[in-house]
């Protein structure tokens, strides 16, 4: 599973990022001093429980959510400091999200699901291309009641890679699944991660995922507790779930 361009080249930086959400009088510390950074290439999972704040730190490097406190730096570009407008482009041309409900349009095929994105993007691959790089080709033009969950999150995959962004962000894709299921899903990112080169991150509660990592990032109480290198990477069908 070694991708051969996993370079030390950053992609996200960030430094001392706090989020507070505050409810009437009532402060929540979702992060408290996060410093972090991803390279390019690199398949990355970030584990905690749940309000651990790995959700919210993945919204923040997506643009979803604005740090309350610190620097995030997309390249040259820190997110903190730009407008929605920013955001909003930032979104759309260089990250492709997952997440664990497959959000797609029961009433269009799985074709038509992934050319919503191709159709707004800058350099987008073909439709037909992303679902066969996610092992649905034969499957192109079926509707999702058509689909099992797997080929759903699958569809929602390829979807999100359709328009080749430099970073791809997912959020428990298998949470939803059984394990049998999930080992495709994640056969279909580590697939994407290898052979695109697309810089992958997906949280996760499930340590069992972080095996097929180059890092991994435990995140406890809104901080990271520890940054784990994985010497030696398992393949998804390896896992012991």
């Amino acid at each position: 599973m070694h991708a051969p361009w996993v370079t030390r080249e950053t992609v996200f930086s960030a430094r001392g990022v706090t989020k507070v959400y505050r409810m009437g009088e009532t402060e929540i510390h979702a992060l408290r001093g996060v410093d972090l950074e991803l390279f390019a290439g690199e398949f990355t999972v970030m584990l905690g429980a749940s309000g651990s704040g790995k959700s919210t730190l993945l919204n923040i490097l997506g643009g979803l959510d604005s740090a309350t406190a610190g620097e995030v730096l997309y390249g040259e570009q820190n997110l903190v400091q730009a407008t929605d407008r920013v955001l909003t482009a930032f979104r759309r041309d260089h990250v492709g999200f997952v997440f664990q409900f497959y959000n797609l349009i029961s009433s269009l095929t799985a074709r038509e699901n992934v050319a919503i994105v191709t159709e707004i993007s800058r350099n987008p691959m073909p439709p037909e291309e992303a679902l066969e790089l996610v092992g649905l080709g034969a499957r192109i033009d079926h509707f999702p009641s058509q689909l099992s969950g797997g080929e759903q999150q699958r569809v929602a995959i390829a979807r999100a890679i359709a328009k080749q962004p430099a970073v791809l962000l997912c959020d428990e894709p298998t949470g939803a699944l059984d394990s049998a299921t999930g080992v495709q899903v994640l056969e279909a990112l580590a697939h994407v991660n290898r052979t695109m080169g697309t810089t992958t991150a997906v949280i996760t509660h499930n340590m069992v995922i972080g095996e097929m990592a180059h890092r991994v990032v435990r995140l406890s109480d809104g901080r990271v507790s520890e940054i784990h290198v994985n010497a030696t990477r398992r393949e998804p069908s390896e896992l012991s779930w």
